[in-house]
């Protein structure tokens, strides 16, 4: 049987495995921050009226430049944005491959600050741009003087501000994005993949566009409009960005069904908005319920919550899908991350968590009896 060993793959890219996340068949799956509400009904009879009117001339290409769609998101996203000034692909990530193709690649740096998407560095590998983990702080923070450190010192063509973060879910002070804005010299893309969900307050980057030709917000209808199997992530920009990101895009890259799928669920968004409160609740619910436990737990304007398991994170991730529970293991040491969904969800992920820490405590209890000479207590 032939393996990827014996053909001429690259050679930064022998001995890695694909991006993605566990799907097992459990009953209650909080590993990949979908919105667990399905679409409602009026709106599915929506979505399908729009792709029937499509069926007929599928032998022709769909609108190349998705004129029509952006300006739906355009209004969507408000802040005075036009059509010029905004571009949607097959999902977040494939705009931001796009990004890199066009202002990365080879002799070219991206920079982020780590923990964040995972997704980042591969689309760096992928486009052949070198890829730079810049730190954030102890609790997972970035100032506004650490992040202009790191890029002074590495200077990238391209830097990742998420905002929120994933996997911690904190939105970014709007003042490391100012920061870096000042003095990167490249472009930087501000990944909001999370926005909808974030706490009142929360300034979105999309409001210092104007000014800031070199910035980039780029957002999805995967979560909050619970779009994930839509496939549909966008950016806002000045229209440079959007005529650069058009020199490297695939022709007719966005099919003619995903075209009007997306403009029926804009049309019909405020049904689909529906649920971001309701998710925030619970959100907000595991925030509290996991601290009153004593566990840490990081800050969250997204719909997931980071949290501390106070041991081995590969084992309390095994537990706590033993309980029917599936949540990510994100490789931060002690570390896991639940997305927030239905309050019977909740329910369910906070009895398994039970069930964690009886696990982590019974070696704790027997701990005198297994103590051996010269091992610490």
């Amino acid at each position: 049987m032939t393996t990827l060993d014996d053909l001429p793959i690259r050679d930064d890219l022998r001995g890695l495995t694909p991006y993605g996340a566990p799907q097992l068949d459990v009953a209650v799956r909080l590993n990949t921050n979908e919105n667990s509400y399905p679409v409602p009904e009026p709106v599915v009879a929506a979505i399908a009226e729009a792709l029937a009117a499509e069926l007929r001339d599928l032998n022709r290409y769909p609108d190349r430049d998705a004129v029509a769609l952006r300006a739906d998101l355009a209004a969507y996203l408000g802040h005075g944005l036009t059509v010029d000034q905004v571009w949607a692909a097959n999902g977040s990530n494939e705009v931001q491959q796009q990004l890199l193709q066009a202002f990365g690649g080879p002799g070219r740096t991206a920079l982020g600050f780590t923990p964040a998407y995972s997704m980042h560095p591969l689309l760096a590998l992928g486009t052949g741009t070198r890829w730079v983990p810049a730190a954030r702080g102890v609790d997972f923070g970035l100032s506004a003087a650490d992040a202009v450190a790191q890029v002074r010192e590495h200077r990238p063509d391209v830097v990742f501000l998420c905002s929120p973060n994933n996997p911690t879910g904190t939105a970014l002070d709007p003042a490391v994005v100012a920061a870096v804005l000042d003095v990167a010299p490249g472009v930087v893309v501000v990944d909001e993949a999370y926005a909808e969900f974030a706490r009142p307050g929360t300034v979105s980057a999309l409001a210092v566009l104007p000014g800031h030709p070199r910035l980039v917000v780029t957002r999805t209808m995967s979560k909050a409009f619970g779009f994930a199997g839509g496939r549909l992530g966008y950016l806002a920009a000045d229209p440079a960005v959007v005529a650069a990101v058009q020199l490297v895009r695939l022709p007719y890259h966005l099919s003619a069904l995903t075209q009007a799928a997306a403009r029926a669920a804009l049309a019909h968004r405020d049904a689909l908005l529906a649920t971001v409160d309701a998710i925030k609740a619970q959100r907000d619910r595991i925030v509290t319920e996991l601290r009153a436990g004593g566990h840490r737990v990081a800050d969250s304007d997204a719909n997931f919550v980071l949290f501390e398991v106070g041991g081995d994170q590969a084992a309390a991730w095994r537990t706590l899908l033993d309980a029917g529970v599936l949540v990510r293991d994100v490789g931060l040491p002690g570390w896991l991350r639940v997305t927030a969904g239905t309050p019977a969800e909740t329910d369910a992920f906070l009895a398994a968590m039970e069930k964690v820490v009886s696990a982590r405590s019974e070696p704790l209890l027997r701990a005198p009896q297994s103590r051996t000479k010269g091992c610490p207590a």
